[in-house]
């Protein structure tokens, strides 16, 4: 049967409302792995932001937000997908209320990023544009948990600063690991992570 340009549309809305739900389990489950105590702040380093970098380099800026976004309302709804199994809204009261608060635009940011670079340079040196974007928001991550900490724990800029730099080293390597996957997930998958029209051009070009 033909494809028509409705029906192409109506599969990959379908697609689309799939993965963005599938990536929020992601989040959700990476959320809820046995989390490691670090400090004095009641912070714990959790595979959340892994979920996030994942979400944003595979779905792209739009659907990443979306699924992140959607992992939040589910949290926030009262559904104990937050580290150390805990919801509802009572968590914005915690130190950690400005990492999850960030996570949307996180993602966002990911997807922006490496897209453009993947763009720009044609798909070469993949592994490092997606490791770009997986820093920048994990940058945009740090600056909503320093924020957090000093509304919420009443810290200065500084202190908040210190309570947030052990956070950083495992980023890093969490967004090494982020990066190799999405570029196996692009040689898998192309047709999900890359523009539609694009992939059809280089199918049929």
């Amino acid at each position: 049967m033909p494809c028509t340009p409705a029906r192409d549309r109506a599969e990959w809305s379908q697609l689309d409302l799939a993965l963005i739900a599938v990536f929020a389990a992601l989040i959700a489950a990476l959320s809820l792995t046995p989390a490691i105590p670090v400090g004095s702040v009641g912070v714990p380093i959790t595979l959340q932001t892994l979920g996030i970098a994942l979400t944003g380099l595979i779905l792209g800026p739009v659907r990443g937000f979306l699924a992140t976004l959607l992992y939040l309302v589910i949290g926030f709804a009262g559904l104990p997908v937050f580290a150390g199994f805990t919801g509802t809204v009572a968590v914005l009261a915690k130190p950690s209320a400005g990492y999850l608060l960030s996570f949307p635009l996180a993602a966002l940011i990911a997807g922006l990023v490496s897209r453009g670079l993947l763009r720009r340079f044609r798909q070469r040196f993949g592994f490092a544009w997606f490791f770009i974007g997986a820093m920048v928001a994990s940058v945009v991550v740090h600056i909503g948990g320093v924020l957090g900490m000093m509304a919420n724990l009443q810290l200065s800029p500084v202190a908040a600063i210190v309570a947030d730099a052990p956070f950083i080293p495992g980023d890093i390597a969490k967004n090494l690991l982020a990066a190799a996957i999405a570029v196996a997930a692009l040689k898998a998958f192309p047709h999900i992570m890359l523009h539609r029209r694009r992939v059809a051009t280089l199918q049929h070009g």
